[in-house]
Parts: structure tokens; C-alpha cells; sequence
């Protein structure tokens, strides 16, 4: 999502320049509008209820997995991101955005017993750009990166971890970027990426979590008016999505709270939005909807510091 510091030239990607909430619409002489205003003097703030930890079925979770765009691994851990993960102490810790080479991961990285299975994805030709990880208490019995396809796997966005029951994805979707400079390319990648999880749920059931990149419906970011143009909100990327989610695969926080407003994981670091809940939903679980009867809860932990996004939790019952 957008740093600040960076010059549009210095990027030719769009994960660098994502799109932002809107400045409050100011009339010719420059004055915010009142309605502006007043969001920001009460801000409705969301808060995570209560953990359901056993499916419809009565089933109690045997597996928890949180995700979570850091925005900077090592930003992250200074920032004490790590203390939190170990509060929430999940089965399976997916990141995003880690801009960190293998080789440069902080020595806290490198050294958590509590998972011993770690894999690294990074931008090959880039250092300090996109990039996942997926951390294991548990031993997958395979790992994959990316989705099999060149053109697509060159900058560290997808880790496919198997285990007996299921798949777990975890994916930093590009977004079509400032000025929608890469919405072609986003398009061909949603296609590409919906058919490489569709042929992992035709051998089994899959789980899909990260920073998707898209707010889906217009309950699923603050601003949804002023976004229609704006890169994670244009018609193109939700289209795309719905899509996804035609092709066997349901958003697991919507199943549960379909009319839960005011749920977001990202806010950008201007205009002191995350005070005033000024955000958007991009980060997501999906599972293959045959999986329903196993979900006991989809969060969002949105008190958590650390980054611009704040982390996800999902609890099955496998």
C-alpha cells in the first residue's frame, strides 16, 4: 500500500503505489465539505467479537491460522509485531509485503522455536520489494512458490504449503496500481491465479489468505463513492474476485458477518485515517466452499499495531 516517500518514478509496480482513501472533496475554495468532518469527530471503530472456536457442527478448531501484511518485515519486528503473533500463537503464520531478502531476515526471525518450518518467497530481482512467508508449527508434506507460471512468479506473491487434509495458500495480489497504470496485468493475473486454485481444489480442499488487494463489495471499504476509479475498488478488480469466489470458493468473514460494516485491515498512514477508520477489507480467507462445515471463525484483529494492515485469524475445525 502507498509509503510515503516514494516517487511514482521509482516504481514499476503497482504494490508500491496502492490505492488510498480519497482526500475530504473540497468545494472551489478549498473547504472540506461538513460530512467529512464529521467522520472524522466520531469515528465508527470496529471490534473483533468474541472467538467462536467450534464449527455448526459442534467440532472444536484444530487448526489456526493468522495472516498479516507487515509492510516491511523489519519495520515489523522492531515495531514489536513478533510479541503479538506470539500472544495470538496460531498453528500456521502467513505474511505478506515482507520486502526482505532471505538472507537479510532479522536474527528474531531466524530464531523462533515455536515454528520450525519456515519458507521464504522474495522478489528475485528486487531486494526490498513485495515478498511472503509461511511459518509452520507442523511439517507440510510439500511447498510450492508461486503459480506456475514465469510472467507471474518473478516477484515473490504466492507459497502453497500441503498438508493431509488440505492446501494453504497464502498470495500479495498485485493491484492495478496510481492511475490504474497496471489493471491489464492485474486482470490476466486474477485469471491465471483462479485457475491455478482451482486445480489445487480438484485434489483437495484449499484455504487462500493474504492481502487480495480488493475491497469486494462497497460495505467493505469507508469511501466506497469516491473509489469507484481507484485501484482495489474499479469494477475490473471486483469483477475478479466474484469470480473467484463463482469458481468454488467463499469469503469466509462475509459468510459469518455478512452485515458487519465498518471491518477493515488497512488504513493508510495519511490524514490519520486508522484513528478515524477510514480503511478498506483487502485482506481475506477464502476456502473451498465445501470447507463451510468445518469454519468456526474469520477475525479481524483490528488493535493490533505494527503496520498499515492489521492481522486476520481464521479457526477451522479440520
Amino acid at each position: 500500500m502507498p509509503k510515503r516517500g516514494k516517487k511514482a518514478e521509482d516504481v514499476d509496480s503497482a504494490d508500491e503505489l496502492e490505492a488510498t482513501e480519497p482526500e475530504a472533496k473540497k468545494n472551489k475554495k478549498g473547504a472540506a465539505k461538513g460530512p467529512k468532518e464529521k467522520v472524522a469527530e466520531n469515528p465508527i471503530l470496529y471490534h473483533d467479537p468474541p472467538n467462536k472456536l467450534t464449527s455448526p457442527g459442534g467440532q472444536k478448531y484444530t487448526l489456526k491460522v493468522t495472516s498479516w501484511n507487515v509492510d516491511g518485515l523489519r519495520a515489523w519486528v522492531k515495531k514489536k509485531g513478533l510479541e503479538w503473533v506470539r500472544e495470538e500463537d496460531p498453528d500456521v503464520l502467513c505474511l505478506q509485503e515482507t520486502k526482505c531478502a532471505e538472507k537479510l531476515l532479522p536474527p528474531e526471525m531466524r530464531e523462533m522455536p515455536e515454528y520450525p518450518h519456515k519458507y521464504w518467497a522474495c522478489a528475485g530481482a528486487k531486494e526490498g520489494y513485495s515478498g511472503v512467508a509461511l511459518l509452520c508449527k507442523t511439517e507440510p508434506l510439500s511447498i510450492t512458490y508461486g503459480i506456475g507460471e514465469e510472467q507471474h512468479d518473478q516477484e515473490g506473491r504466492v507459497i502453497t504449503a500441503e498438508f493431509p487434509s488440505h492446501f494453504l495458500v497464502t498470495a500479495y495480489v498485485p493491484n492495478a496500481g496510481r492511475g490504474l497504470v497496471r489493471l491489464e496485468y492485474r486482470q490476466r493475473w486474477d485469471a491465471a491465479f483462479r485457475a491455478y486454485l482451482r486445480g489445487l481444489d480438484a485434489r483437495k480442499p484449499l484455504v487462500l489468505c493474504g492481502d487480495l488487494n480488493v475491497a469486494h463489495a462497497e460495505i467493505d471499504l469507508k469511501n466506497p463513492k469516491g473509489n469507484k476509479k481507484s485501484a482495489g475498488f474499479t469494477p475490473e478488480e471486483r469483477q475478479g474476485f466474484g469470480e473467484l469466489l463463482a469458481a468454488g470458493f467463499t469469503d469466509t468473514f462475509r459468510h459469518l458477518y455478512p452485515d458487519t460494516p465498518h471491518a477493515y485491515t488497512f488504513w493508510t498512514y495519511m490524514m490519520n485515517a486508522r484513528a478515524k477508520n477510514v480503511g478498506w477489507r483487502l485482506d481475506y480467507f477464502l476456502v473451498s466452499t465445501r470447507l463451510l462445515e468445518a469454519l468456526c471463525d474469520s477475525k479481524i484483529r483490528s488493535q493490533a499495531m505494527g503496520s498499515d494492515h492489521c492481522p486476520i485469524t481464521l479457526y477451522m475445525a479440520l
